[in-house]
């Protein structure tokens, strides 16, 4: 693990709340390492919502008190979004963590880069331009499975937001991160985007668990997270 203290900026998904990471930020802090844990809730209820996104993370990290090497760490679909949340940074972030996340799409929409089909049902499903709820997504509710924990289980399924499906036609921003990147992947959801990781040749961590073992499970999380970090120091 990184001998100096490295403080992760934890950024979660725009289809999930800060519940999801928050038990991960402990683990980070337990472990010597702080954390700041965003909300950026509150920047996905109108579009243009990567705009707001990018505009809400630059305000909160203004307000954050940020000590030592900084480390960006993006969950789920907060992946695509990484580099322009460090472009608002700039020279202080050291790298990016891709966790069980989506990579860049510069320029490409959510839409384009899933099979029609997949769009097809989130748009059947959302009403007055809004999608539901992220555990509303599928056929199963898998939180129940997912979040054994019923006060926690609640808290992610009060806190998911209903995004505007004009979100996934947004087209990612066009910010190209030159600086050491590494991934984390928690399920098998994301194998393309860790075999992409791996082709890349970023450090990698793959652990055998679920896609919200953030929440649930998350010393592993953070162990695996400080490795890569590790691993992207010794590249540097």
């Amino acid at each position: 693990m990184p001998a100096e203290p490295v403080t992760t900026v934890l950024v979660h998904s725009p289809f999930l709340g800060p519940a999801s990471l928050r038990p991960l930020a402990d683990a980070l802090a337990a472990l010597g390492h702080p954390a700041v844990l965003l909300d950026l809730r509150p920047s996905v209820v109108a579009p243009p919502v990567h705009q707001r996104l990018i505009g809400a993370f630059a305000d909160a990290l203004s307000d954050a008190s940020l000590v030592g090497p900084v480390m960006l760490v993006g969950h789920s679909g907060a992946g695509p979004l990484l580099p322009a949340f460090a472009e608002e940074l700039e020279d202080d972030v050291r790298g990016l963590v891709y966790l069980d996340a989506g990579l860049p799409t510069p320029g490409r929409s959510w839409r384009d880069t899933v099979p029609t089909e997949v769009y097809t049902r989130l748009r059947e499903l959302s009403r007055d331009g809004r999608l539901p709820r992220w555990q509303h997504w599928f056929d199963t509710d898998p939180l129940p499975e997912l979040v054994p924990d019923d006060a926690l289980r609640a808290e992610i399924a009060d806190e998911a937001p209903e995004v505007p499906i004009a979100f996934l036609k947004e087209a990612c921003p066009s910010v190209e991160w030159t600086g050491p990147s590494g991934y984390v992947a928690l399920s098998a959801a994301y194998a393309d985007d860790l075999a992409s990781a791996r082709a890349q040749g970023w450090p990698a961590r793959e652990l055998d668990s679920h896609h919200l073992a953030t929440a649930t499970n998350p010393r592993p999380v953070a162990v695996a997270v400080l490795e890569v970090l590790l691993d992207m120091a010794r590249a540097r």
